[in-house]
């Protein structure tokens, strides 16, 4: 890719005016998209009446929270907490607080209240932004215990308005792109605080060399669903104004709601986890299989054809095809969606290609900010987690006779460490100083990374062979009889400390809402896993199903807690 063809480069216009370096920071980056696209929506919902901010508007009360911060005595470097629900306010919020010189801490919002109290303090917060429901909790808990000095309401009514802060004008020192700019507490690790440090340099460039492979222009909607604190919101999120894009944001992961959503928005860049984009494609192929043997064969049938088209001539025939059955599904605006924060079937994958909508499957860390690899539109494989992204330089380390080892990585997006678990850093990097990932994977020749599974999650069975619960897992993703299902091994010997391989199933309550038996059940999970093992290797064949009665405990971005299995 030739430098003046890049995505990041109209930067060289504004490098010794706006900013000065490699990378702009996260003010800076704003300032310069308001410069370009002031008149432009930002930010909007449609809860309960619609609102939108332009990005005019928008700076105008950042930098309004910022002096009001200033004026509190916050200074560069000072930490901030924010907690909530997606909102223009939390976004508001989270550029204010670095307009002011400081660093954010984003808290999930779901989290127990210990939980988030306990994070507080650890990051040794200064102010907190949180929801109106929650004021008062921490206003009377951590304002006495937890070294809090204000605690600031993200919605009206409730203590003081975010939108009504303002200060007097003043000198803020501003961060520079080397500055830490946030601490990210990675999901499942409450009970000992893993606190990701990431500057300004990470989140940005992170930010400019993924558009490397997403289509995006200002004319874009943004469907900001997932909850923003988490890295990989959070990035696309950046991205996104980045563009001068706008930003519609989604309440409730509920599917009416999200399919009402995407009409009124006219939602064109949508942003999922495998989980939300399964329950769409499950609804879309019901719809067309209660049409009919003939019909649903018809346009199987169209959909291989569309999507042969698509990857071959880099035409995009679905859309048009389809119209009808997107219209149902209030897709038919979408242009593209993304899917990340877990392992994706390769099917579903190339289903959404073949109904002409372009499918990105990226991958990445919170300790990578997060994005390292991403498909691109124009030369996609389904079975990939995509292409490393520019400037990343991504190996496996000890690779075994497939080519899969454990996956390493260093460039400008890698975290600076943990925070104030400095001895962390010698376990997370090599000697030569690649990250690495924990992830077990194998590049091919055009860089294009394949995932197999986590390295603590590796099944040794009797004969040796390595198997990945992952790739197991994926094999269920469309079933829509299943709600969850983990992988695992279970000891099947103990003097040889070889492994046999466990489904652990939460059955669908609506597919079981009937209320079948659970003899019922039992033989319907049991005739699914019968027909997955056919398609698997003998090695990798499920031997061992329990049926839970209750889900099992997931992170905000749907990922199963292993560890609390």
């Amino acid at each position: 890719m030739g430098k003046n063809s890049t995505p990041w480069a109209y930067l060289d216009g504004y490098r010794g005016m706006v900013f000065n370096g490699t990378w702009p920071t996260m003010p800076e980056a704003f300032r310069i998209t308001v410069s370009r696209y002031g008149e432009r929506p930002c930010f909007t919902i449609y809860e309960p009446d619609r609102i939108t901010l332009s990005y005019n508007e928008a700076l105008k009360i950042i930098r309004a929270v910022s002096r009001w911060l200033y004026s509190r005595g916050i200074r560069k470097g000072d930490r901030i907490a924010l907690t909530g629900k997606n909102c223009p306010e939390w976004a508001v919020a989270f550029i204010a607080i670095h307009f002011a010189g400081a660093v954010v801490v984003p808290i999930d919002h779901q989290l127990r209240q210990e939980e988030t109290e306990s994070l507080i303090k650890f990051a040794k917060a200064r102010i907190l932004f949180a929801d109106e429901e929650k004021h008062e909790h921490y206003v009377s808990t951590l304002k006495s215990t937890g070294g809090l000095e204000e605690v600031i309401s993200l919605k009206k009514g409730v203590g003081t308005y975010l939108y009504d802060l303002d200060g007097p004008e003043a000198e803020i020192e501003l961060p520079g792109e080397n500055d830490l700019a946030a601490i990210l507490f990675t999901s499942g690790t409450m009970g000992n605080p893993k606190g990701v440090m990431l500057t300004h340099a990470n989140l940005l460039s992170d930010n400019y060399l993924a558009q490397s492979y997403i289509d995006l222009v200002p004319e874009d909607v943004f469907y900001a669903l997932l909850p923003i604190h988490h890295a990989y919101s959070m990035t696309v999120f950046i991205v996104v104004m980045a563009v001068g894009a706008e930003l519609v944001f989604g309440k409730r992961m509920v599917t009416k709601a999200i399919l009402k959503d995407l009409k009124q928005g006219q939602i064109t860049l949508f942003l999922g986890v495998p989980m939300l984009f399964n329950k769409l494609l499950g609804g879309i192929i019901r719809g067309i299989k209660e049409k009919g043997p003939l019909v649903y064969g018809a346009i199987s049938a169209l959909m291989v054809v569309s999507g042969i088209i698509k990857k071959t001539f880099k035409v995009n025939p679905g859309k048009k095809m389809f119209r009808f059955l997107l219209d149902q599904a209030s897709l038919n605006s979408v242009k593209t969606c993304i899917c990340g924060g877990g392992p994706l079937a390769p099917s579903v994958f190339r289903k959404f290609n073949q109904l002409g909508i372009n499918f990105i499957q990226g991958y990445g860390l919170t300790e990578t900010s997060p994005i390292i690899t991403l498909n691109p539109i124009d030369h996609y494989k389904e079975t990939s987690v995509g292409k490393v992204i520019p400037m990343v330089d991504m190996r496996v380390l000890n690779p075994d006779d497939r080519g899969v080892g454990e996956v390493i990585v260093k460039g400008p997006v890698v975290m600076q460490g943990y925070y104030e678990i400095p001895q962390e850093i010698e376990t997370a990097f090599t000697p030569d100083g690649y990250l690495k990932t924990g992830d077990l994977g194998y590049l091919d020749d055009e860089n294009y990374l394949y995932l197999t599974g986590r390295a603590k999650n590796l099944i040794v069975t009797e004969g040796g062979k390595n198997v990945y619960p992952e790739e197991i897992e994926n094999e269920f993703q469309l079933y829509d009889e299943i709600d969850q299902i983990l992988i695992r091994g279970f000891a099947a010997d103990e003097k040889l400390k070889t492994e046999g391989i466990e489904a652990l199933i939460y059955p669908s309550q609506d597919f079981f809402k009937d209320g079948q038996s659970k003899e019922a059940i039992r033989a319907e999970m049991e005739r699914i896993i019968s027909e997955v093992n056919r398609r698997l290797l003998p090695y990798q064949k499920i031997v061992r199903l329990t049926i839970l009665d209750e889900p099992m405990e997931m992170t905000t971005t749907k990922k199963i807690k292993r560890d609390t299995v």
